[in-house]
Parts: C-alpha cells; structure tokens; sequence
C-alpha cells in the first residue's frame, strides 16, 4: 500500500516538481464569459489577463465538482491505497468540502485524508511537497496528515500587488480606492493569516523598488524560517525583479532550495501581473 499525494491547482507547483514529487494536480475552474476553463491545463494566466483587460473584468472561478473528485480518488482506493488530498482555503472555496463529501460517497474516510490548507498558491504547495517526501519515505497518509497539521499554522504566505485594478474588478476594492492607488503607485501587501486574505501595509514607488523593501522587511522571519525551502512565486514578474529577490535569498545563505514558481490561474486573476511573494514555514 502506497500514499498517493493530489491538491488542487491552486497550490501553483511548477511542472517540473509536480512530475519531481509525483504530485497528481485537480484543477480548479476559471469562467470567461460563457466558456468555462481548467486552471493551468487548457487556459494561461497571460489569456486570463488579456481578456480581463478587454471586457474590464475579473473572471469568475468556481470548485472540483463531486463527480470528477469521486473520480480521481477511485481508482486509487480500488488499488488499496491511501490519499493525502489539499484543497485551497475553506475559506476562500468550497473546494474542501467537495473532496470531504467525494471520501464520504466512496466510503473511504479512513483511508482518504482531506486537508484544509488554510492557505493558497504555494502556501499550499510547501505543505504538499512535505507530504510527498512523507509519502516516499513510507510513511502512512495518517502519519502525514498529523505532520501537515503541525505545520500549518507556521505557513508564512505573503505577496506585494503592483496593481489594484483586478481586485477592484473583483469587487475587493473600491473604486475610489483603485483609482487613488493607481494614482499614488500604492502597492498593498497581502497576507494569509487563519485562512483569509488581509491586507497589511501599502508601498509607494516602482515595483521593483517595492518588491525588495517588502522582502527586506521579511530579514527576521527568514531567519527564523525551516530551512529546507522557500518559493518565490510571481504572476509574472521581469526576470530582473525576480533575480534580485533570489540574489538577496541566496545571500541570506538559509535555505537549502529557492525554489520559483509562476502563480496559477486562480490566483493571477484576482492579484494581476506582476504580484510576487517569498512563502516560506516558520519553525
């Protein structure tokens, strides 16, 4: 019996350490008017903002649905194996609850675990890769799960926004807001704290001036950080922004991985071009 190891699209791994991790991804829905999309498998976060950009809107994302859930989990638990399964915040989609209710109907509750990340993008990504190192170690979805509870509440997720014009198409600002932001080049800091987005503290300036204060500020909870890994995850940033954030890291001289991932559909529709974030575990 093997440990089986999925999340959501959400949790904005790149390819590369989905096929490293052997991580099976479900991907989230995103609605473009009247045509529906699977988040990073048939639709780009670069499509998401031309059209976002030509009908002056935010698209509309939507859960798994419980017929395609029930389908992923069972051929698994048919094989004798076990699942670890992470889903977005329960705060933010209903995507956790689907995957509860598809374990239910399958009647696999004590062999399928369904975790509630309490955080998004690769704040959810950290906790998956934890789990798949468990999982080829050999330890059992149990064992995994009581791990990734522990952890949980030392995800430290963060990003700083250049633009507040897609969260105003969002209905998460006014416009009055948006305009003065946009006004004054005001960058707001988002953070994740108890499975909500809140912002913080608001940067002026250019962007990339912005993107360094913001991870500068961060010096003394990197140092107190797990040292294994941290990401750098964008929605499309200059290579120069993103390399000096990795120089600065890399000089820190904590982390045994940097590790940068471009952020997925869901989330780059509502944050816009050029948001970035430095996600790491506190011990």
């Amino acid at each position: 019996m093997s440990v089986k190891i999925i999340s959501d699209s959400t949790c904005d791994l790149s390819p590369e350490l989905i096929k490293k991790y052997g991580i099976k991804i479900m991907p989230l829905h995103i609605v473009l008017g009247d045509k529906e999309y699977e988040d990073g498998f048939s639709i780009t976060p670069d499509e998401i903002y031309k059209w976002s950009d030509e009908n002056n809107a935010t698209p509309k994302t939507s859960a798994i649905n419980l017929e395609y859930t029930m389908d992923i989990f069972r051929p698994i638990i048919e094989a004798g194996d076990e699942i670890v399964c992470f889903g977005i915040s329960g705060e933010m989609s209903t995507t956790v609850n689907v995957m509860r209710l598809a374990a239910e109907e399958l009647e696999a509750e004590d062999r399928i675990f369904i975790i509630d990340s309490r955080n998004l993008s690769t704040g959810i990504g950290l906790q998956v890769i934890e789990a798949a190192i468990m999982a080829a170690e050999g330890h059992s979805a149990a064992q995994i799960a009581g791990r990734i509870a522990e952890i949980i509440p030392r995800v430290r997720a963060s990003f700083v926004i250049d633009t507040l014009k897609y969260l105003h198409r969002g209905g998460r600002c006014s416009g009055m807001a948006a305009f003065a932001g946009t006004a004054l080049k005001l960058h707001p800091k988002i953070v994740v704290n108890e499975g909500k987005m809140s912002p913080t503290k608001k940067y002026m300036g250019n962007i990339s001036r912005v993107v360094m204060n913001y991870v500068r500020e961060m010096e003394k909870n990197l140092r107190n950080a797990e040292t294994d890994r941290v990401f750098i995850t964008h929605s499309g940033c200059s290579k120069a922004i993103v390399s000096d954030v990795r120089k600065y890291l890399e000089e820190l001289g904590i982390f045994s991985e940097i590790l940068e991932t471009r952020a997925g559909c869901v989330v780059s529709s509502h944050c816009g071009p050029n948001t970035l974030g430095v996600l790491f575990i506190e011990k």
